[in-house]
């Protein structure tokens, strides 16, 4: 029974952790800015193709293969410092106060930008580079094979959720975003620089997005259209845990991907449609998701 549950647990939590990175992302940005961001999932894939980028030049250079560890996070924090600000001082923040129909179109207008703009840069073919997972290895359990690199990304989720946690809750940073998501207004009348906490909120957003894509590299490459089917995903689990919840990012994050490996192991046929089953399921019970409710709105 364990040789069966075990490789089940830990698929299961590799995905939800690469699931997690980019679903927490988007989370963060809409319960900060109250945008609903279309182009969320091309900062995963764009940070994916930095990553494979970087990593690929590192060892055709002959440099130290361990450097494409740090590469990983260093790919992540390039494309939110290049791309954070520059949009959400220009783009985005047109669409302060706008209707949603607008923020999305806004924003998917930016996602087919931003697709194209992959296309020109990195072109139309698959980039893989796994050098950091086989560096780590692996390690047999019970008989079973697993890899040490998805158990460095469980690690990582946790550190990043613990982090977050932190983040919110004791850091002046985090007190500051707790007042502009509590009242904007309000916190514009006591002096707080609400302008400067969206584009620290906005950069943070497309950061753990792109390490997303990044970390998810060495396990399976990047390819055109990924930006796409990520954001499909990362909407479906922000759906689930309920907008505006870091916690709830978390959780649905895992119950996706408990579908999708259960799926993967008796259904495959339902792989592909295990997420949107489970988010149908819960918004039918709960519409707010799991961790949301029902507030009142200014209008």
């Amino acid at each position: 029974m364990l040789q069966i549950l075990i490789p089940i647990l830990v698929d299961a939590l590799a995905n939800a952790a690469l699931i997690f990175f980019v679903a927490v992302g988007l989370t963060l940005v809409f319960s900060v800015l109250r945008i609903l961001n279309v182009a969320h999932g091309s900062f995963y894939s764009i940070g994916a193709y930095a990553a494979a980028s970087l990593g690929l030049w590192i060892i055709g250079s002959g440099l130290p293969a361990w450097l494409t560890f740090p590469s990983l996070l260093v790919s992540a924090a390039l494309v939110a410092g290049i791309f954070g600000p520059a949009i959400e001082r220009t783009i985005v923040r047109w669409t302060y106060g706008k209707s949603e129909a607008v923020q999305i179109l806004v924003t998917f207008g930016l996602f087919l930008i931003l697709e194209d703009l992959q296309r020109i840069v990195f072109g139309v073919n698959s980039l893989y580079e796994d050098t950091p997972m086989g560096l780590l290895g692996s390690v047999t359990f019970g008989g079973v094979v697993y890899l040490n690199y998805q158990l460095l990304l469980i690690g990582l989720a946790i550190l990043t959720i613990v982090g977050l946690k932190f983040l919110i809750g004791h850091t002046r940073l985090g007190r500051l975003i707790a007042a502009v998501v509590a009242d904007r207004e309000m916190s514009q009348a006591m002096g707080i620089n609400t302008d400067r906490v969206f584009m620290i909120a906005f950069t943070l957003g497309i950061f753990l997005a792109a390490l997303g894509g990044a970390l998810a590299t060495p396990t399976s490459g990047v390819t055109p259209g990924l930006g796409a089917d990520t954001m499909v995903l990362a909407f479906a689990v922000a759906a689930i845990g309920g907008l505006g919840r870091i916690e709830g990012a978390a959780v649905a994050a895992l119950i996706v991907a408990v579908a999708r490996v259960l799926a993967i192991y008796y259904l495959p046929a339902l792989d592909a449609v295990a997420p949107y089953i489970v988010m149908l399921v819960v918004l039918l019970i709960r519409p707010y998701g799991l961790f949301g409710s029902v507030a009142a709105r200014r209008i």
